[in-house]
């Protein structure tokens, strides 16, 4: 668990980069969402939370592009 705790926030660190304020959203809501579900001690619960948790990295990692302005009309 502590694990994909910290794998998460490390992807949030890269695919964030640079946006304070998406950085500290996604900080926020990882640890909620990790406190909230702190005492489950049901074994599929706790794993099928395990894989949910899995896949939203997973989608953070490949799905979420940050643009960038370059000009103001160029992104």
């Amino acid at each position: 668990v502590l694990k994909l705790f910290k794998l998460l926030h490390r992807t949030r660190q890269e695919v964030f980069k640079h946006d304070i304020r998406a950085l500290e959203a996604a900080r926020q809501k990882i640890n909620e969402e990790f406190k909230n579900n702190q005492d489950e001690t049901s074994e599929e619960k706790i794993k099928e939370l395990l894989k949910i948790a899995s896949d939203v990295e997973v989608i953070l990692r490949t799905s979420v592009v940050q643009a960038v302005h370059t000009d103001s009309d160029r992104i």
